[in-house]
């Protein structure tokens, strides 16, 4: 069932979002060369408990991780390692915080040192097209509007859009109805209604859009090795349009 939001929840998920931006500006201080993505986790659960929050994905149908950590191929849902990053890197960064009870969700992609022209125009298409798809989040159109949106953008520029993983409704818990996929018709799927909460996190790649499993069961990378990027935002519909929970200022 999909779930509305009362303005008193919306402003409690805001307090966890606010706290999930400090978190991602903290992470970007950290990415160079040398440091290790489970470094970064490490540092992310210290910092929400310091807050008085916990990281929502650490135990979510087993996972072990504050974080999750998606190094150049892989898709989404990377573990954190020991191995160090290194220049030229891509890294995915994406967490859950829950603050008091409250959630927000967002993934964002950093540039490991000196990238390459090519990995900086993965980086800015894929982030273009989360706000392409987040203007069309507007009470009364439909899910399959912000999909159709991100989809003939990034293919347009030459990428693909990642079929196999979307966005999701958000709160009381992690992933909620509606699905929110990236890529689609106008006009199709559930109307947006004032009240949902909503994740959209396009995954856009270099090369094919088809992806496959680790041996993990968790971390999914593309079948062809090109590199790939998210940005992810939690977004509150609202009559007067869509409002970012988790902006970045």
């Amino acid at each position: 069932m999909i779930t509305r939001k009362s303005k008193r929840e919306i402003e409690q998920m805001q307090l966890a979002a606010d706290l999930l931006v400090k978190t991602h500006k903290e992470i970007a201080k950290m990415i160079k060369p040398g440091i290790t993505t489970m470094e970064i986790d490490t540092f992310v659960e210290s910092f929400l408990k310091k807050h008085g929050a916990t990281p929502e994905q650490k135990g979510f149908q087993g996972y072990k991780y504050a974080t999750c950590a998606s190094i150049n191929d892989e898709i989404c849902h990377g573990f954190p390692r020991n191995e160090k990053l290194v220049d030229g890197d891509l890294v995915t960064i994406d967490m859950v915080v829950n603050l008091n009870g409250g959630l927000a969700d967002s993934a964002w992609t950093y540039a490991v040192g000196e990238l390459d022209p090519a990995g900086k125009r993965l980086m800015e298409v894929t982030k273009k097209s989360l706000y392409l798809g987040i203007e069309q989040a507007q009470v009364g159109n439909r899910i399959g509007d912000i999909g159709h949106a991100i989809q003939t953008y990034a293919e347009k520029e030459g990428f693909s859009v990642v079929r196999d993983f979307t966005g999701h409704g958000i709160g009381p818990t992690l992933h909620e109805p509606p699905h929110i996929p990236h890529f689609g018709l106008p006009n199709k799927g559930p109307r947006l209604k004032e009240g949902m909460v909503i994740t959209i996190e396009p995954m856009i790649n270099e090369g094919t859009w088809h992806s496959q499993m680790d041996d993990n069961g968790w971390t999914a990378r593309t079948q062809d090795k090109g590199r790939s990027a998210q940005y992810e935002h939690t977004i509150a519909i609202t009559k007067d349009g869509p409002i970012v929970l988790t902006e970045q200022d």
